[in-house]
């Protein structure tokens, strides 16, 4: 009897010991993500000093994470393998994100910076009132070009990328919404259409396009444009930016007619651990000074308006990387297409590029 006596308290003793270590475990994992921020961007889209600099601030950790494409961020947020605090998806994607109940609704009374923001910035379609969002940085799609070999006067339309001196001539971002935008806007049609008539249309017009194609890249432009290997390319605004602070021979021109106008933005998806520091981050990112910092660093444009007192004349007024209202009124937010027209865009992209070769 005793010595059963004495198992059976052993057993006890040992699952308390089991039970609070548990508990002290938890408490652990607690603290330390309380202490952590996980922060989920596109490559290079921040200033690194500004992470040392919030860390500093505030006593938290930053975990930053990357990614390449909005696509591969909804991916592995919907996968939940990381619980991330903040992420930086594009205006389409905040659309598709709310319809899938990924992310939360924010409280903006623990943003006080968000008064920084310009208001022309704000309570945009893909996020009425800015439940969800808050305006990162936004830009243009345009075209860069060599002044040794053109001219600005060369770009008025995008008709003209269709000229056959261009022969082999033209590098293009990798990207279907953009390509099949520079067919739709040269007719004068919506950038989110779900017109299948309209489509094909672009599709034949940017057949004959193709032969003008030198390549089809992503990040390989911003070399090709700065060693002059290239003389012009159709790109977004902050990657034409980087390359002129390297190259001074080129200028970014925005065709007259639509184009792309597009945000990216904080958000705290549905799956956050640390709110707190999310908060925390996001307001931080929201003060004027940091946001000049970044903006200076990433060389696309500041929706902060508070931000804008501090970075050089040169840049705020330059109209390629500022345009005025009424331009801006002329271009088009990408908008959530739905899986079977994102499909039809993507297939006639792949399609073009086949046929390119």
């Amino acid at each position: 009897m005793k010595k059963l006596r004495s198992l059976f308290i052993g057993i006890v003793l040992i699952i308390c010991v089991l039970f609070f270590g548990i508990v002290w475990l938890e408490k652990t994992s607690g603290m330390q993500n309380a202490k952590v921020v996980n922060i989920y961007n596109w490559g290079d889209y921040i200033d690194p000093k500004l992470i040392t600099k919030f860390e500093k601030e505030t006593g938290y950790k930053v975990n930053y994470e990357t990614f390449d494409s909005n696509e591969a961020m909804l991916t592995k947020i919907k996968q939940g393998g990381t619980a991330y605090d903040v992420a930086v998806p594009s205006d389409y994607m905040v659309q598709k994100m709310k319809k899938e109940h990924l992310l939360l609704p924010l409280d903006q009374q623990k943003l006080p910076n968000l008064r920084y923001i310009a208001p022309q910035y704000l309570n945009l379609a893909f996020d009425r009132q800015n439940k969800y969002s808050v305006p990162y940085f936004w830009g243009t799609l345009g075209i860069v070009y060599n002044d040794k070999f053109y001219r600005s006067s060369q770009f008025k339309t995008w008709d003209a990328l269709w000229d056959k001196q261009f022969d082999k001539q033209i590098m293009f971002i990798d990207g279907a919404r953009e390509f099949m935008g520079i067919g739709l806007a040269s007719m004068g049609e919506s950038l989110n259409t779900k017109n299948d008539a309209k489509l094909n249309a672009a599709y034949e017009k940017l057949k004959a396009l193709t032969p003008n194609a030198k390549a089809i890249v992503s990040d390989e432009i911003k070399t090709y444009m700065a060693n002059e290997e290239s003389s012009v390319a159709v790109t977004f605004s902050g990657e034409a930016a980087d390359m002129i602070a390297k190259n001074p021979h080129l200028h970014y021109v925005i065709p007259a007619g639509g184009t792309n106008l597009w945000f990216d933005n904080l958000v705290i998806p549905k799956t956050a651990k640390n709110k707190a520091g999310a908060y925390a981050f996001i307001n931080f990112m929201l003060e004027p000074k940091n946001a000049a910092q970044n903006a200076e660093y990433i060389g696309y444009s500041t929706p902060n308006q508070g931000a804008l007192q501090y970075l050089p004349r040169s840049v705020t007024s330059d109209k390629a990387f500022y345009p005025s209202a009424a331009r801006l009124k002329q271009m088009e937010i990408y908008e959530d297409l739905g899986s079977k027209y994102l499909e039809k865009y993507n297939d006639l992209f792949l399609e073009l590029k086949m046929y390119r070769n």
